[in-house]
């Protein structure tokens, strides 16, 4: 296959995805493999909770929505033009998914493919099911892909280099397990937001979608925000009220009840608002339904601390008040070239 042919290939897929939303199921004239997939893709979104709690209709579709966005020419010229793919020798390249938020894993399995190798798939027991069916589609379209794409459910062996996502414990093991192979291996990041109060509304709306998609379960939701002594909480706990309705899924609320509980018991200080607490707390990691809060003195001092940190961090989101930056809103959206833990993952492809 050519990279054309790949990237043709991926292309249809964005345009397959496209028609499953939030607002509408819609089937649309001339995308490949509906009468084949359509029906298929529209009853696994609806079982997709019942394979995990976590993914729920609106969330799937918000990834697969997503994914089809980036799956576009221009997007994919613009992430692929500057590598040189000539010289590719394939290779088998196991994939250790996780399964935290839906086709988390999707921008790997899409490098290790559009580079020329095999992928060797190891997916998340959290994630069984989008993955393998977006394959059959690509499979569908470029039938070259089956021989470059196999799920492994056992051991996997016979492997030239990794790419591993996982915990902080589990990264230590994949570490030690592939130490005599060429590896990415992704550990625990948090995101964070720097304010300095003078946000709009709408600004600290998006920021609520930073922080509660996928119900705060991805590295790229802020779970930590750093404000000025002399910040006041009420305009961003007005703006937070948008998001009230996460309370009425289960494990969400679960784990709201469960982690005030322990803050609570444990003489914490906290600010609640029926749905969502913030604690002050030096760590970047908060649990589920919870944000933590930092003070700064100034920016200069906490730009510098950030830009130490950054291997700890995924995303630095402010109205410009920090170098690199992003705006509110936009951390569950990255484009093709914003790789995760801002590894290369092409580069490492290609010279791997």
């Amino acid at each position: 296959m050519t990279l054309e042919t790949k990237k043709n290939a991926f292309i249809e897929l964005g345009k397959f995805l496209s028609q499953f939303s939030e607002a509408q199921n819609s089937r649309q004239e001339g995308v490949l493999g509906n009468d084949v997939f359509f029906d298929f893709m529209t009853d696994l979104i609806q079982l997709s909770q019942s394979h995990n709690g976590w993914y729920t209709p609106e969330q799937v579709y918000f990834a697969l929505q997503s994914w089809s966005n980036a799956l576009t020419k221009e997007n994919l010229d613009t992430w692929l033009n500057p590598y040189d793919f000539s010289q590719v020798k394939p290779k088998n390249i196991a994939l250790i998914l996780a399964g935290n938020i839906p086709l988390v894993g999707f921008h790997d399995f899409l490098s290790v493919l559009v580079c020329g190798h095999h992928a060797l798939v190891k997916l998340s027991s959290n994630d069984q099911h989008l993955l393998p069916f977006l394959a059959k589609y690509l499979i569908h379209v470029e039938p070259e892909f089956a021989s470059k794409i196999t799920f492994i459910e056992g051991k996997i062996e016979n492997f030239d280099a990794v790419i591993a996502t996982g915990s902080n414990n589990t990264a230590r093991y994949f570490e030690y397990y592939f130490k005599d192979k060429p590896s990415i291996i992704r550990k625990s990041r948090n995101s964070v937001a720097v304010l300095n109060g003078k946000e709009t509304k709408e600004q600290l709306v998006a920021l609520g979608e930073d922080i509660f998609r996928y119900f705060g379960l991805g590295c790229r939701n802020v779970s930590k925000l750093f404000v000025p002594k002399d910040y006041v909480f009420d305009p961003f706990f007005e703006a937070m009220f948008e998001y009230q309705d996460v309370i009425h899924y289960e494990k969400y609320a679960n784990n709201y009840d469960y982690n005030k509980a322990v803050f609570l018991m444990s003489n914490f200080k906290l600010l609640d608002n029926g749905f969502l607490t913030i604690k002050e707390d030096i760590s970047h990691a908060s649990p589920i339904s919870s944000v933590f809060y930092e003070y700064y003195d100034n920016l200069e001092d906490l730009d510098k601390r950030l830009q130490s940190e950054e291997d700890n961090l995924q995303c630095i989101v402010s109205d410009n008040l920090i170098k690199n930056s992003i705006p509110f809103g936009q951390t569950q959206l990255p484009k093709l070239w914003d790789y995760a833990d801002k590894t290369d993952t092409i580069s490492f492809l290609l010279i791997t």
